[in-house]
């Protein structure tokens, strides 16, 4: 019986055999997906809530010695998919809940929906994977090296094309301060670079076995070790000292609001009353003891507070924080909340800055964060610039047909565009939305524009008791140390925090309980960073380096590769 079979390739006639061995050629062997699947694994468990997080720096070693092995196309491009599909689904699995939950889908069919959305993320590595497999095969196993750079620019590439860097590799260190300060000049990807060269040293050791091998690793492995000692030396040397008189006092509030649909009035009117019950009760503390939540051994405040009297402690500006919530606050059309509001600021002298849907051109509404200060009058307001996918709106064009039958979760609102100050006191604050923290470029915005504090407001009561509290927290982290700026993190039901310019996280408090904690906010002491001056700087130099070593591989492996 005859074995040859036409195929569309000019003057080729190619055997049922010659398919076979193209196809093994072409296909990663049983060996190099269990290596890939075992990244996937180990990236996996990086991350909240496992918290095995040094397992990141080594995480990658597999599936770097795999494509080194057998450096060809096709099989390191799928091996990429192996590591990155699993790792985006096994790690933020937690977007079904609200799917399920709320949006009353079947739990196997909501796990089917998210895996075009891991798909798609998941191709990022999976091309890191492939431009590292043509240097390799064109430089030979030194071109390892290049394996950082590609990395922190598919990273970069990432969000640039998708909106996410969700989970992006340096954010597994997020709780571990002295591991991060490389954000300061670098962002996240400088963090997820130093985690890469750590992951390329043992890999090219364990494949080279050699005393050369040994040196080499041993030299990555001191330059890492040497960029986040001076990193976390230069950012100790700048930590600013305990202030004096602090510019304001801010009262964040975290009211655990259920997610279910209120269904009364009376409802509504209850956890209103909440609001203004938990902020009535801690507004006098400060006052009266002169002390904050802040854990102590921190210059959050200074002996101040403890020296002088409750009369100059009540003439510090006073600043109540409330989280973004389901509660849909509407300060603009509901005149019934704005006597609550105006009632509450002048009786206590105090400023309340909320979560509030105001109006938009052409019958829209934005998802907006509304100051109004001690003489109960609207000064400032900040409108959400980077909504979230089918939460918030639906990222598909209206012409399509069907658009219109995708549900979405919380409302549909319209992007803002402009980056106010919101003044605390005489401290002005940067202030962002939710999932804005993880959007390195509107926090830096707001500190190159002169912030001094920056503010989350946050509401992540939606996705449930999973691992997306700490994830989140883990992007505000960054944040925090990108800009050497503090950040408060106000939330509707955890995680709440006191995060400082080098990255600690202090006086977290519980999820889904209501909680208030007391902290103070002034001038910064500190400059601008480097990440905040000049911004993606160094990863644009990783992306064009990427893109020059791309186009070598072109150049001089055509004719001896194939794809």
């Amino acid at each position: 019986m005859g074995e040859a079979i036409s195929l569309d390739v000019p003057g080729r006639v190619l055997s049922l055999a010659a398919l076979r061995e193209r196809a093994r050629v072409n296909a990663p062997t049983r060996a190099e997906v269990g290596w890939a699947t075992l990244s996937a694994v180990l990236l996996v468990i990086s991350f909240p809530d496992f918290n095995l997080w040094p397992l990141a720096w080594v995480a990658l070693v597999p599936l770097l010695s795999s494509i080194a092995r057998r450096p060809r196309s096709s099989p390191a491009f799928i091996s990429g998919l192996i590591t990155g599909v699993p790792f985006f689904f096994g790690s933020c699995y937690w977007l079904t809940y609200a799917m399920v939950r709320y949006g009353g889908i079947p739990a196997p069919v909501a796990y089917l929906l998210l895996v075009p959305g891991a798909v798609v993320v998941g191709l990022f590595p999976a091309l890191f994977c492939l431009l590292l497999a043509r240097s390799i095969a064109r430089w030979g196993a030194g071109a390892m090296l290049f394996a950082p750079f590609i990395w922190a620019a598919s990273e970069w590439a990432r969000l640039t094309l998708t909106g996410q860097l969700w989970n992006a590799i340096g954010y597994s260190q997020a709780y571990h301060p002295s591991l991060i300060q490389a954000a300061r000049w670098g962002g996240v990807y400088a963090v997820g670079f130093l985690i890469l060269s750590v992951n390329v040293a043992l890999a090219y050791l364990f494949l080279q076995r050699s005393a050369r091998a040994l040196v080499c690793a041993s030299l990555i492995l001191l330059c890492t070790l040497a960029v986040v000692l001076g990193s976390h030396l230069q950012a100790a040397s700048r930590a600013p000292q305990a202030s004096s008189k602090p510019d304001a006092v801010v009262i964040a509030l975290q009211p655990n609001v259920p997610m279910e649909p209120l269904q009364e009035t009376s409802e509504t009117e209850a956890l209103i009353a909440r609001h203004l019950s938990l902020s009535s009760e801690a507004l006098p503390q400060w006052v009266r003891d002169g002390v904050t939540h802040n854990g102590g051994g921190l210059p959050l405040d200074s002996d101040w507070a403890r020296v002088n009297s409750p009369q100059a402690r009540a003439d510090i500006p006073r600043v109540v924080v409330w989280p973004e919530s389901p509660m849909n606050f509407m300060y603009a059309k509901d005149a019934e909340f704005r006597e609550i509001v105006h009632g509450f600021t002048t009786k206590n002298h105090t400023a309340v800055l909320f979560n509030s849907l105001e109006p938009a051109p052409a019958g829209g509404a934005y998802n907006s964060a509304v100051l109004v200060n001690e003489e109960g009058r609207a000064v400032a307001q900040y409108d959400k610039i980077r909504l979230l996918p089918f939460g918030e709106y639906v990222p598909l064009p209206r012409w399509l047909p069907g658009v219109s039958l995708v549900p979405v979760m919380v409302g549909d609102f319209t992007p803002g565009a402009q980056y106010p100050l919101i003044p605390l006191g005489e401290a002005r604050a940067g202030v962002f939305i939710c999932f804005e923290s993880a959007f390195p470029s509107i926090a830096r915005r707001f500190a190159d524009e002169g912030a001094d504090v920056l503010v989350n407001i946050s509401n992540d009561g939606y996705l449930g008791r999973t691992p997306v509290m700490r994830q989140h927290l883990a992007n505000a982290v960054f944040r925090a140390v990108e800009n050497a700026r503090p950040v408060l993190r106000v939330t509707n039901t955890g995680i709440t925090a006191y995060i400082t310019g080098r990255g600690e996280v202090l006086d977290e408090t519980a999820g889904f309980e209501p909680s208030v904690r007391i902290w103070t906010a002034s001038r910064a002491a500190e400059g601008k960073t480097f990440y905040t001056k000049r911004g993606d700087l160094f990863v644009g130099i990783c992306a064009a380096l990427s893109l020059l070593i791309f186009v070598a591989s072109l150049r001089k492996t055509s004719g001896m590769m194939r794809p």
